[in-house]
């Protein structure tokens, strides 16, 4: 019974949600890099920035997840950021994982 109790708790274990540790990976699996970089701006602004123009913000996180997910253009400048290939849980973690830079 005991070992029952384990497996159904490590199955339900890898089906919840990544978390947000997760966004570092996400951000280097998807074509995040090609135009942002964490410190510095690139062809987008850097990603310590949004995270301080977004501080204390409510509903920062799913606006950036649908910023991600669906692109967006005029909040940084002139340069449209393009609708990126995740899904919308994938947007949530890196949105939430973009507001967690200091």
């Amino acid at each position: 019974m005991k070992s029952i109790l384990i497996a159904l708790a490590l199955t339900a274990a890898s089906s919840l949600p990544a978390l947000a540790e997760d966004g570092p990976t996400l951000f280097k699996s998807k074509p995040c890099a090609a135009c942002h970089s964490i410190d510095t701006k690139v062809v987008g602004p850097a990603l310590k920035d949004v995270a301080a123009k977004n501080a204390g913000v409510a509903g920062a996180q799913d606006l950036l997840a649908k910023h991600i997910k669906e692109g967006t253009q005029g909040n940084w400048g002139p340069m449209p950021m393009p609708a990126n290939p995740v899904t919308e849980e994938e947007a949530k973690i890196l949105a939430g994982w973009v507001l967690s830079l200091k």
